[in-house]
């Protein structure tokens, strides 16, 4: 049975009391004070474990109970339950207003208490807006969850019976949380409520949320593979050679790379490549203009001035 903090309080001022006397009495008041101070210290310590309780189990919030024993729980439903947990502390509305006779606000905790003090295990309430009524669609301790590959089936049953509709049967609330990378959670709405038949009526919800989502594929491709065999080739290749250049051979200052030479000459490989493949011209073809030389002049007749020439 729990003890009140003024209780204890009490008792350690007796024990105090007594102790005090009981010292008194044997050996003079001198030596009381050790024992009164640590029975204050004893009472003063089991008030503050007793607060420390008191405000955690006040403050605790009941989660979702899966219907059934705890025992026939799958580890399928507690692993969604668990991947649900970042959504607890959110906090969903959504307004619905349809004409002048629906007017309604819808709440909704994922594997929480709407109203924690309540203590009525309510996730999903609705409230008239009109009248103020609210009504309780879904509790969390009677909880179904599954899922496919995509999103998170979390249905909650339990709620207050119907009046006319759906044999009086009580209501509930299926929640379809979609995959939607990148948005802890969002779009929030209701889909519609069905309610036209004789039994098996529920409320539909969906929303978006990342927790819906499957795990990533961290496997690397194959071109990731060669890519990385490749760079980790080259490393190897220029890390040994640096090593056996500068230890066994001995070389100094670029001479150290390995194949110094080789890789020097490449620009001009690359060029000579690239002029042969590229040009169309032959490489023997004549230039395009040709000077004038005494070859295309011919011989000029030496009989051309004669007739200059003075008799």
């Amino acid at each position: 049975m729990p003890v009140s903090g003024g209780s204890l309080f009490r008792r350690g001022a007796r024990a105090c009391r007594r102790a005090r006397r009981g010292e008194a009495g044997r050996r003079g008041s001198r030596m009381s004070s050790p024992s009164c101070i640590s029975a204050v210290l004893l009472v003063f310590m089991a008030l503050a474990v007793g607060a420390r309780a008191e405000q955690s189990e006040q403050s605790g919030e009941r989660s979702c109970d899966v219907v059934g024993d705890k025992s026939s729980e799958s580890q399928m439903e507690r692993a969604l339950l668990k991947k649900l947990e970042p959504l607890s502390q959110m906090r969903f509305n959504v307004t619905v207003e349809k004409g002048k006779t629906e007017n309604y606000v819808y709440q909704f905790r994922v594997c929480r208490e709407v109203n924690s003090t309540l203590q009525d295990f309510a996730g999903l309430v609705q409230t008239n807006r009109q009248n103020g009524k609210t009504t309780v669609i879904g509790r969390i301790n009677e909880t179904q969850v599954f899922n496919g590959s995509d999103w998170i089936m979390l249905i909650y049953k339990g709620g207050d019976s119907y009046g006319s509709h759906c044999s009086s049967e009580k209501r509930r609330a299926v929640i379809m949380i979609s995959c939607k990378r990148g948005v802890t959670a969002s779009s929030f709405s209701i889909i519609s409520e069905e309610r036209e038949k004789e039994q098996d009526c529920f409320y539909l919800f969906e929303m978006d949320s990342s927790v819906a989502c499957p795990a990533e594929d961290s496997h690397l491709s194959v071109g990731s593979i060669l890519l990385i065999t490749f760079a980790s080739l080259i490393a190897v290749y220029i890390i040994g050679g640096f090593l056996y250049q500068r230890l066994v051979v001995g070389a100094k200052g670029m001479e150290q790379f390995p194949h110094f030479a080789f890789w020097q000459d490449l620009g001009n490989l690359v060029a000579d490549g690239c002029d042969f493949v590229c040009r169309s011209k032959p490489r023997n073809a004549p230039a395009a203009y040709r000077g004038v030389g005494d070859d295309q002049l011919g011989e000029e007749s030496e009989e051309r001035d004669d007739h200059l020439l003075p008799m």
